[in-house]
């Protein structure tokens, strides 16, 4: 995003321009799509502005999201993160996640699939929603695939495998001590 578009959204929201403010805006929109931290941000910012303060990062931000500029998420991991405001990275309303709870990789969902719901709270209610925010919580498919072969792992130490072929076959035998430690 241009610098212009966030000087001319800060004095339309009656805020000072400063350096520090547009340094915060130019580093997320230069990560649009991305759920920063304050500290991702301020490293970021570093590269450009190496005297830039972490204290200064969180007021910019606070204000930033005071104002609806910056939404502030949580994916419930101990962290606040932060997103320029849909209407200022051109997604819509909607800003739904996709949570692994394995290795914590959060996916950002681009289909609303509660749009037939906004529109009978709209017809039925005469309720028109502004914004909303979904959390899905699972597990990515790397972690899956993780689990299923660490489900290997674990099955293959509780058998043995017997190096004689009967019939063509591999037969295998379940060590009873390690199948009695994994209960």
């Amino acid at each position: 995003m241009e610098q212009d578009v966030f000087k001319k959204m800060l004095k339309e929201k009656g805020l000072k321009v400063t350096g520090q403010r547009l340094l915060v805006l130019e580093t997320m929109g230069a990560h649009l799509g991305e759920h920063l931290t304050a500290e991702e941000i301020f490293e970021l910012a570093r590269t450009k502005s190496p005297e830039i303060g972490l204290a200064t990062i969180y007021r910019a931000l606070q204000m930033l999201v005071n104002l609806h500029v910056v939404r502030k998420v949580s994916f419930d991991d101990g962290f606040a993160r932060y997103e320029l405001s849909r209407n200022l990275s051109s997604e819509r309303h909607h800003h739904h996640h996709a949570i692994c709870l394995g290795c914590k990789t959060v996916f950002s969902l681009e289909e609303d699939l509660l749009e037939p719901l906004e529109e009978k709270l709209k017809e039925r209610l005469g309720f028109d929603v502004t914004d909303h925010e979904v959390k899905l919580y699972g597990y990515c498919r790397v972690c899956r695939e993780k689990d299923f072969r660490a489900g290997l792992d674990k099955a293959e130490r509780l058998f043995t495998t017997d190096d004689k072929l009967q019939k063509g076959k591999r037969t295998m035998k379940i060590k009873k001590k390690e199948l009695e430690e994994s209960d």
